[in-house]
């Protein structure tokens, strides 16, 4: 069983940065992957980036890419979402999810088998 629980969630101003955490617990070393993921209100869930939990290979939407960084510090079973130059559009509920096993579908959803309880990133222009 895998317990995920964010953090660093709040009102940050348009441009500037904000880093969300995703603490794990359980059978997090035998993992595949880590996904952070996004809803909007009215939108339906969206994919923002994911990180390959051995060999730290990542992938990005790329409506953030080259400003959100993933990554992970493997002493303290937690993952790092770094955003930088924010817009108002990247408001939303942030969730971590995470797939102990190897699917297609980590850049959606439906590869995740565990989800955090979400926390809301709202950006003020």
């Amino acid at each position: 069983q895998v317990q995920l629980v964010e953090s660093g969630g709040g009102l940050v101003q348009a441009w500037g940065p904000l880093r969300l955490s995703c603490a794990a617990s359980g059978r997090v070393s035998s993992s595949y992957a880590m996904g952070w993921l996004r809803q909007a209100p009215g939108k339906e869930r969206e994919f923002v980036g994911c990180i390959i939990w051995n060999n730290r290979r990542t992938y990005y939407a790329d409506s953030v890419k080259g400003r959100f960084t993933i990554s992970r510090d493997n002493a303290k079973n937690t993952a790092y979402l770094q955003m930088t130059s924010v817009k108002p559009e990247d408001t939303a509920v942030y969730y971590c999810a995470l797939t102990l096993y190897y699917n297609n579908y980590i850049s959606d959803e439906r590869g995740y088998d565990y989800w955090g309880q979400g926390t809301q990133v709202t950006v003020s222009s």
